[in-house]
């Protein structure tokens, strides 16, 4: 008896722990989806699949020329690593095939180096993609940046196709977290993010990036991305050099909603710029500020609450739990207040949306100390140093370098010059004066 839960337009074996490995045993579960043409979303996640079932599920899929969305994630669990490419390309190709199929689920699934081909072929030729959604698929940076250059290749399949009078849809969502893409991809997320300018949704959250990769990925990547509505970067690394990276592209976010730089590193006085840069107007719409866990002081909140009341007029969510503030402070209590001045001129009575509004659970927050408090003054200045340093000791060695190759030269031509003007020393040949020896004696 088939166990699937299906309507006119799902068709559902989400989270039913099914193990199937052959097309038999997948077969009466596809009963629903096989009778139907009407089907525009599927989810098969939270179950386990093997070759067999997936190539049998494939030949259904195909078939489903209505289908919109996909939930493949987490269907791989317990399944050898050899088992994975042919599963996985069998089902990625038949959804090829489905012209209105636009947000593919991918995520908890293992697309290693060696798994992930079927899923790079797929994401350069889908052209009517439009959310792509890979949760803790440890891809690493190798993978990650495979990845990448497959959305890059697929923004210039989208181009060539628009220009064939197909209708395409822009890549509005990449959400990519948990997948170790550290700071040597960046560069090619940089340039599909060049390509793919019109995104709308970007989260890569606990990916292990650092401040040099967030400075690439903003300044050069997102950028020149005007329509992103909702960034969430967090617990990455970014540090005083990444939060002026941030505070110089804020501006031409002007249809930002949603900020996510928890866990960040931000530092206080990162906190401070990026608050600053809120202020100054260009992203009036921005309602939800994410900034935990960044050992951001009261000058941070008195610069959110700042711009808060003028610049961000439409904030209505700050999360700061974690940074080293006092729940006393005067700014924050400034902050809580403004924020739930207007929730109440919201009208908002939706209990769902409680946590939408005003300041979070201030539950671990750090009192600062006054040694801290130094720290915190010396600490941007300190790394600032560091990064001076770096650059100095690069330019020595360099300067080394040259001066190496200016005393080898002039070693080479001393050397030169003294082979020229040497005397050249006469040879005594054996032979030679045994001849001259005996001419001397011969008498004529």
């Amino acid at each position: 008896m088939s166990s699937s839960k299906s309507t006119a337009t799902l068709f559902s074996l989400e989270n039913q722990s099914l193990k199937l490995s052959t097309a038999s045993e997948a077969a009466p579960h596809l009963a629903p989806l096989r009778s139907s043409t009407t089907i525009t979303e599927i989810s098969l996640c939270g179950n386990t699949l093997g070759v067999g079932a997936c190539e049998e599920i494939a030949s259904v899929l195909s078939t489903q020329k209505a289908l919109q969305k996909a939930d493949l994630s987490d269907i791989f669990t317990s399944r050898l690593l050899s088992e994975i490419p042919p599963a996985l390309s069998s089902l990625l190709k038949s959804l090829l095939d489905l012209p209105e199929l636009h947000t593919v689920n991918l995520s908890d699934n293992a697309f290693g180096l060696n798994t992930v081909g079927p899923l790079i072929a797929f994401l350069k030729a889908h052209v009517p993609l439009k959310h792509l959604i890979l949760n803790n698929n440890g891809l690493g940076p190798i993978a990650g940046t495979q990845i990448a250059e497959a959305l890059t290749e697929l923004a210039e399949k989208k181009s060539a196709a628009r220009k064939q009078g197909r209708d395409v849809p822009e890549l509005e969502t990449i959400i990519c977290g948990r997948n170790r893409l550290e700071s040597g991809s960046m560069k090619a997320w940089t340039r599909t993010f060049q390509k793919h300018h019109y995104v709308k949704e970007v989260r890569m959250v606990q990916n292990g990036i650092r401040q040099d990769g967030i400075t690439l990925l903003l300044g050069e990547g997102l950028r020149g991305c005007h329509d992103l509505q909702k960034l969430d970067l967090q617990d990455n690394t970014f540090t005083i050099t990444g939060a002026s990276a941030l505070a110089e592209v804020l501006a031409g976010w002007k249809s930002m909603r949603e900020l996510g730089v928890g866990d960040c590193y931000l530092g206080a006085r990162g906190s401070v710029l990026m608050a600053e840069a809120l202020g100054l107007g260009n992203t009036k719409g921005l309602k939800v500020l994410r900034a935990q866990y960044n050992n951001m002081d009261a000058k941070g909140v008195r610069a959110i609450l700042s711009s808060a009341r003028v610049g961000a007029e439409g904030l209505q969510r700050v999360e700061l739990n974690g940074n080293k503030l006092s729940e006393d402070d005067e700014a924050l209590d400034g902050l809580r207040l403004l924020l739930e001045e207007r929730r109440q001129a919201a009208e908002t009575t939706n209990e769902d949306e409680e946590d939408a509004w005003g300041i979070d659970d201030l539950s671990d927050l750090e009192e600062e100390s006054d040694e801290e408090d130094e720290a915190d003054k010396n600490e941007d200045t300190d790394e600032e140093e560091e990064e001076e340093e770096e650059e100095e000791e690069e330019e020595e060695e360099e300067e080394e370098e040259e001066k190496e190759k200016e005393v080898k030269a002039e070693g080479i031509l001393k050397e030169a010059d003294k082979a020229e003007n040497s005397k050249v020393p006469q040879r005594k040949d054996a032979d030679v004066d045994a001849l001259a020896e005996q001419l001397d004696k011969t008498e004529i």
